[in-house]
């Protein structure tokens, strides 16, 4: 892997094991876009939202949860890659995505049992272990050994049509409580068989679904993976096991490692619930990131709490790590995003939702951003005025109605 000879900005190019190029070292992160249509294809809204994204000048855009399968649905409006029938539109929204020389890699998924009630009562998990949060998840199932397999071939599947979409590299979703973050999990995978107990078997599924995109996308076509610093929560995984499992990523020859944390019912992923020990320095696993900085050479990129130029530049001439991870600024800045990557603004503006109501505070700041992704996508402005009580209860309505129109068409 080769690094530039002179410290490096966020403008510098960036050269991953693979071999592939990329040319400055901004990343817009994943956000769920929930605009796919009925039958879970990219719209024209993914083309103008993301044709917009490519535009701002981020040398990478990761796309929000893609899934594998269409009962197992992060929400109704996820796109779901597996159907071959689907790739004329997708490559729509590819060469949207990736006007400006840009790459777009998409995040393959599995929600496992964060599927909600109005996709499935009863979805799959590694073990029967039910998801309770407000009500809205259903009893797991335990997958069986076929189940895991067609998982396996799901996930390659996915990375195969991403490629020939035009998609220019793929994400494996492998945290924030998502199907293969549930596998990872002592406390959600109790499986007695070589896909649960020990740490080598609870995370043999993530490697092995690596080994099978990489056979399906080649040597030179990107390959990243999100993981949990930890799930923060008491007997999930921790820090010491995902040090581990970053480890076997090594070896397996991933091109990106993005860090994060958490879980639906330990969000500290969701920025604002971040311990004030994480906060010291901005971004919010930076800390954890110096940890894996010291035991490999896989390149790493930090999302969350980025929000001035100079700290920006400051962790990458450092070699803390190698790519900025962003996510609402490209909603809450999406008019400077530009100007922030060329220097010329220096600290990207935080919208702060509250309702004043601890259960719903969560809810509230999820709903607002899913609100104003959905306006941008619709090609109109960021608006700071949506209401805080309306956004909680936005989610949960949007789902129901979307998932009502799925089974109707």
């Amino acid at each position: 892997m080769s690094r530039p000879h002179t410290l490096p900005n966020i403008r510098s190019s960036f050269t991953l094991p693979c071999g592939v190029i990329i040319g400055n070292r901004l990343v817009k992160t994943a956000m769920t876009e929930r605009i796919a249509d009925n039958h879970n294809a990219p719209t024209a809204e993914h083309e103008a939202l993301y044709r917009k994204w490519s535009r701002n000048g981020a040398g990478i855009l990761i796309t929000g949860n893609v899934m594998t399968d269409r009962v197992h649905l992060e929400s109704s409006g996820n796109v779901c890659f597996d159907s071959e029938d689907m790739i004329p539109k997708l490559k729509r929204w590819a060469n949207a995505a990736t006007e400006n020389g840009n790459h777009c890699w998409v995040q393959i998924s599995h929600a496992g049992r964060q599927t909600s009630r109005f996709v499935t009562s009863h979805p799959h998990a590694p073990s029967p272990i039910q998801l309770k949060r407000l009500g809205l998840f259903g009893k797991p199932v335990a997958m069986t050994g076929q189940d895991i397999t067609e998982l396996i071939d799901g996930f390659a599947m996915a990375a195969s049509i991403a490629k020939r979409s035009g998609f220019t590299g793929v994400q494996v979703h492998a945290a924030h409580g998502y199907l293969l973050s549930q596998f990872l999990s002592p406390r959600i995978n109790r499986r007695q068989d070589e896909w649960g107990g020990s740490l080598e078997n609870r995370c043999r599924l993530l490697l092995t679904i690596i080994g099978r995109i990489r056979d399906e996308v080649g040597e030179s076509f990107p390959i990243s993976v999100k993981i949990n610093s930890s799930d923060f929560d008491t007997g999930g995984f921790t820090e010491d096991e995902s040090m581990k499992v970053i480890r076997k990523l090594e070896e397996a020859g991933i091109d990106l490692l993005e860090i994060s944390g958490g879980t639906y019912e330990r969000s500290e992923f969701l920025l604002r619930n971040a311990k004030d020990s994480t906060m010291r320095r901005e971004a919010y696993f930076i800390k954890f990131a110096n940890k894996i900085r010291a035991m490999t050479t896989t390149p790493l990129m930090v999302t969350g709490g980025f929000r001035s130029f100079a700290f920006c530049e400051e962790v990458l001439e450092q070699g803390e790590i190698d790519f900025i991870g962003m996510a609402r600024p490209f909603l809450t800045n999406a008019e400077s995003m530009h100007a922030f990557l060329q220097g010329r603004e220096e600290i990207l503006k935080d919208s702060v939702i509250r309702t004043g109501i601890t259960l719903f505070e969560n809810a509230a700041e999820g709903g607002y951003y899913a609100r104003q992704l959905i306006r941008l996508a619709h090609g109109k402005a960021f608006d700071p005025r949506l209401r805080a009580l309306s956004s909680a209860s936005f989610l949960v309505l949007y789902e129901l109605i979307k998932s009502l129109k799925r089974k109707r068409s």
